[in-house]
């Protein structure tokens, strides 16, 4: 594998880093820069997809038919990694880096002529209804209903930790249908109006004021079932899909390595009483060890995302990418929280969102944070990346599929 940059790959960058310098306004650039997660502000993230829409470059991971570019594998990582140095937003993940894949794979004609239009233009914006009260990584135990009636499904039941439903105009979800021998059997892949009587959205506030994640309630809410993807009962073969997405099938390290640079500059410049924080051998040699593994990472992405080239999709091996992604991801801000030293103890949510209000906090007079912003957004994002190897499954389960479906254990 070659991994020079060509003259190509060189001159795309510099066309991407362009694009981001003329279209990114200080507003776009703050909400990409502060983020705590990969949620960011909605408005704002909706406002930045309709740049890259104008530009032909919302999705450019997607099949060229639908509106996807016709780049290399080295030019995604190049784009990411560009706009990530020019501090973009990235787009809500829920609609074009996910379900649009199993539109395009699984979904009928007229299915991918009516949502994949619109999800790129954002006038379809997606929630996620998988995870219930009783049913988070043990995905196949979920119980909410989805009785047939007619050319219905007729749903009861809730779901949970769903990010954006207030926002989003559209659910996709997973709702029984029938029971079998196995608790994946009986499961339907389903999409469902927001807008329909019966729907019910009940924000879930978190310990910081914000409320990102909710709880909706279904109670006798008809869906047509022509909003069904693939065939009923046969929802868990799509969702196992969707999921290879979820878990990091695009990759982490572009924006990982990004960071590590970052930490490294800051390590330079941060002083302790025996000189820089970079001349701490421990430091040092802990931030040597994560970087080299970055390294590792990235070269395990480019081969299997080359490999996954012809269908779009790298299989189990997504899990391994979720594993070494978040796990990286854990220790990355773990060392930036002993970077910012007792400055990063400091509670300072307000510099996530300037000039909005945070409920229970006084901000110092002139507006600003104390320390560097990097060390104010230190602990937010160390206590932000814990979920890392929860979510999208947990990595314990993400290592049990690898011994099935990989190693054959």
């Amino acid at each position: 594998m070659d991994l020079d940059w060509t003259a190509e790959d060189l001159a795309f960058a510099a066309q991407a880093r362009e694009f981001f310098e003329s279209e990114l306004t200080p507003e776009l650039r703050d909400a990409g820069r502060l983020m705590t997660s990969v949620y960011g502000d909605h408005d704002l993230g909706m406002e930045w997809q309709a740049k890259l829409h104008a530009k032909g470059w919302a999705a450019p991971h997607w099949q060229v038919e639908h509106g996807g570019q016709d780049w290399t594998d080295a030019q995604h990582y190049l784009f990411e990694r560009e706009r990530i140095l020019a501090g973009a937003p990235p787009v809500s993940p829920m609609g074009i880096h996910m379900v649009a894949y199993v539109i395009q794979a699984y979904g009928t004609p007229e299915q991918k002529a009516f949502f994949l239009p619109r999800i790129l233009s954002g006038e379809v914006f997606f929630c996620q209804g998988y995870s219930e009260p009783q049913s988070g990584s043990d995905l196949a135990s979920l119980q909410m209903r989805a009785d047939s009636d007619g050319d219905d499904l007729v749903l009861n039941g809730s779901k949970i930790w769903t990010t954006h439903a207030q926002q989003a105009n559209w659910m996709f979800c997973l709702v029984r249908t029938t029971r079998g021998l196995r608790p994946q059997q009986g499961i339907t892949f389903l999409l469902v109006d927001m807008t329909t009587p019966g729907v019910l959205v009940r924000p879930l506030v978190m310990t910081s004021g914000e409320t990102v994640q909710n709880q909706v309630f279904f109670t006798d809410v008809r869906v047509p079932k022509s909003n069904v993807i693939g065939a009923i009962d046969d929802g868990w073969t799509v969702a196992k899909y969707l999921l290879e997405f979820e878990r990091g099938a695009r990759g982490y390290s572009a924006g990982l390595k990004v960071r590590a640079e970052a930490l490294r500059e800051h390590a330079r410049t941060t002083p302790t009483p025996e000189g820089m924080l970079l001349d701490d051998e421990v430091f040092a040699s802990r931030l040597a060890r994560l970087m080299m593994k970055l390294d590792v990472l990235e070269v395990l992405e480019f081969k299997l995302l080359a490999g996954a080239r012809d269908d779009g999709s790298v299989g189990a091996l997504s899990s391994m990418m979720k594993v070494l992604g978040t796990e990286l991801a854990t220790e990355m801000t773990e060392l930036v929280y002993r970077a910012a030293g007792t400055t990063g103890t400091v509670y300072q949510p307000h510099v996530t969102r300037p000039g909005g209000a945070v409920p229970n906090y006084t901000p110092p007079d002139d507006g600003g944070s104390i320390g560097d912003v990097w060390q104010a957004l230190a602990p937010l994002r160390y206590f932000n990346e814990r979920a890392g190897p929860i979510y999208a499954g947990s990595n314990e389960i993400q290592r049990n599929i690898l011994a099935k479906r990989v190693l054959g254990l």
